[in-house]
């Protein structure tokens, strides 16, 4: 994989973030999902080199409350919180502008980040995105039921770890989650406080989609257990410039379950707009 750099900045509330890069071109910038563990170098570890390797500048913030930047106890972890904290990051880093990869928490960061921030996207790769519905709604899919678990207590460990990445795919994967992955992920939750689930707010954007112009990839897995595919409609009944596509037996991490068809598709996307 090409070598990383980081930076950390410091935003309004005292907040560290952390953003990492590699290569050199248009920016792009990768947004990760939740979930004990979550990092952007976790996430999107098998798309760094192949959008390096097509001449894009790859930019990795870690959410507050994630990876290697701030957790907060005690406080509610808002969609606006995550926007705000991560383009003051992006803005530090020198980023005016920028291609939004989103995945499932990532998505909807993206998409509150340009309606608050309107040009600041010049064009979107979503894969699952989330808060496209009431919040109420996800907690009824099967995945979240299954993300319960010790979390944030003294008795998790590895296992429970390796289950809960395990549920974010589809079954036939489950085989090529690397021990790797799991200690990554692993040494990252034994930090972060619960409350970065428990008390995780998110609005419906659904009925905004309609205001995001410019181009977009819409990725999802028909197997996935957390943001139902469905939710692809709502883009292409709203968004003026969108395709979507769906993969089969795959669940809710499209980027690394189907990683070669991802990139491929994801850089001929990008190349046709630059």
């Amino acid at each position: 994989m090409n070598a990383l750099t980081s930076a950390t900045y410091t935003v309004e509330g005292g907040y560290e973030i952390r953003v990492s890069e590699a290569g050199e071109g248009p920016a792009v910038v990768f947004l990760h999902g939740s979930g004990p563990g979550a990092s952007a170098a976790s996430n999107f570890k098998q798309n760094i080199d192949a959008f390096v390797d097509a001449g894009y500048r790859v930019i990795l913030p870690d959410l507050i409350g994630y990876g290697a930047s701030s957790k907060p106890e005690g406080i509610d972890y808002t969609l606006q919180l995550f926007v705000d904290t991560v383009y003051d990051a992006l803005r530090q880093h020198g980023i005016e502008s920028a291609t939004l990869v989103g995945n499932s928490l990532g998505g909807g960061i993206a998409i509150q980040m340009e309606l608050d921030h309107p040009g600041f996207a010049t064009n979107f790769i979503f894969m699952a995105p989330g808060c496209v519905a009431e919040q109420a709604s996800y907690f009824t899919m099967p995945g979240i039921a299954k993300m319960k678990s010790s979390f944030g207590s003294a008795e998790f460990n590895e296992e429970d770890q390796r289950r809960l990445v395990s549920n974010l795919v589809h079954d036939d994967f489950v085989p090529h989650i690397t021990d790797d992955l799991v200690a990554e992920r692993f040494a990252v939750a034994r930090q972060q406080s619960k409350d970065v689930l428990a008390r995780m707010v998110t609005p419906n954007l659904g009925p905004r989609l309609g205001e995001l112009k410019q181009p977009m990839l819409v990725l999802w897995g028909l197997n996935d257990e957390f943001c139902p595919e469905s939710h692809s409609r709502l883009f292409l009944d709203q968004c003026e410039n969108v395709r979507a596509m769906t993969f089969g037996r795959t669940g809710h991490w499209v980027q690394l379950e189907r990683a070669s068809e991802f990139n491929r598709y994801s850089v001929e996307f990008l190349n046709e707009y630059r």
